[in-house]
């Protein structure tokens, strides 16, 4: 238990000045929807597609009030409650995507870089070439392809953008391994007769996976915003299915012209603030974890002050 707790506190022991409050901010801002999506049913007022309240309907576009914090939009959804119930949508798109990277890439680069060969070249032809496409028309041609088969659910989604992020998984893990596997820790594993397996696992798996978790918080922030891109475009999950905040700020483009600014206000700035947050942890994280680039706390060297040698220094002098 105290180690699981040192691992954890280590990003803000090891982390000092800037790289510190970044990883900080970054923290309580993600905390704070990462409590709105696990609390969402006991936090939002109502639920996400919901109309009316006993037996009375919504107001269509009402302003912001005490009812509705928020206002409603022209569908009658209060506002407040769609944006709380986005963050919830947001984070199981993120999460499920990151896991099938993660799945899917580390396993891949690990025995491309170890094995080489015709697996090597095969491999990285196919994630150059899915990494040589633009990022939201890659995840356009997925989500047309997936929705067919899923429809437009969470699993469509998380599974178009994953298609996007698996080849850098796949290159950052290929590219440590392919140096790890020459140290000598690794020839004295071949020496006393480990298996390929066994080597992957026991020696190469732990050190070709620090960056990670770097590369998957940032990953995480750039999710969101093609999450809310597919939204937009409306290739994304509808209305009635979850509540996504692309998919509102689209529908809310029509009302600005009326001078309507809160139904595409707050779910724009929800969307902001978490990608905020999840770039400043993986700064802080990627302060941590990256030996060139984090500085560590100087301590100050106190000197004794000059004066009368002791006797010790006289005879030794």
């Amino acid at each position: 238990m105290r180690g699981m707790l040192s691992g954890l506190a280590k990003p803000f022991t090891q982390t000092a000045g800037l790289a510190r409050w970044m990883l900080v901010a970054g923290v309580l801002l993600t905390a704070v929807f990462v409590v709105c999506a696990i609390f969402a049913p006991w936090l939002a007022p109502y639920g996400f597609a919901q109309s009316a309240a006993d037996g009375v309907r919504f107001p269509k576009t009402g302003a912001p009030s005490s009812t509705h914090l928020f206002g409603t939009d022209r569908l009658f959804f209060d506002v407040f409650s769609r944006v709380i119930w986005g963050a919830r949508t947001a984070l199981e798109v993120v999460i499920l995507s990151m896991l099938v990277c993660v799945v899917i890439g580390v396993p891949l680069g690990l025995a491309s870089g170890y094995y080489g060969g015709w697996l090597d070249r095969i491999l990285v032809l196919i994630m150059d070439a899915l990494y040589a496409f633009p990022s939201l028309l890659l995840a356009i041609v997925f989500s047309f392809l997936l929705t067919d088969v899923f429809g437009g659910s969470v699993i469509a989604v998380s599974l178009s953008l994953s298609a996007i992020y698996i080849p850098q998984y796949f290159r950052v893990v290929r590219n440590t391994t392919l140096s790890a596997k020459e140290a000598t820790y690794v020839e004295a594993a071949r020496a006393i007769g480990a298996t390929d397996g066994t080597i992957m696992r026991r020696y190469l798996f732990g050190n070709v996976v620090q960056s990670v978790p770097v590369l998957a918080t940032l990953n995480a922030a750039d999710a969101i915003l093609t999450l809310a891109a597919l939204g937009f475009l409306g290739l994304g999950i509808q209305s009635t299915d979850a509540a996504e905040w692309g998919h509102d700020v689209s529908r809310a483009l029509a009302d600005a012209g009326s001078g309507v600014w809160w139904t595409g206000l707050y779910p724009g700035l929800a969307i902001v603030l978490l990608v905020t947050g999840l770039t400043l942890v993986g700064e802080g994280l990627n302060e941590t974890l990256n030996p060139t680039l984090r500085r560590r706390r100087l301590l100050p060297v106190v000197l004794p002050p000059r004066g009368r040698p002791t006797p010790l220094q006289e005879e030794q002098s």
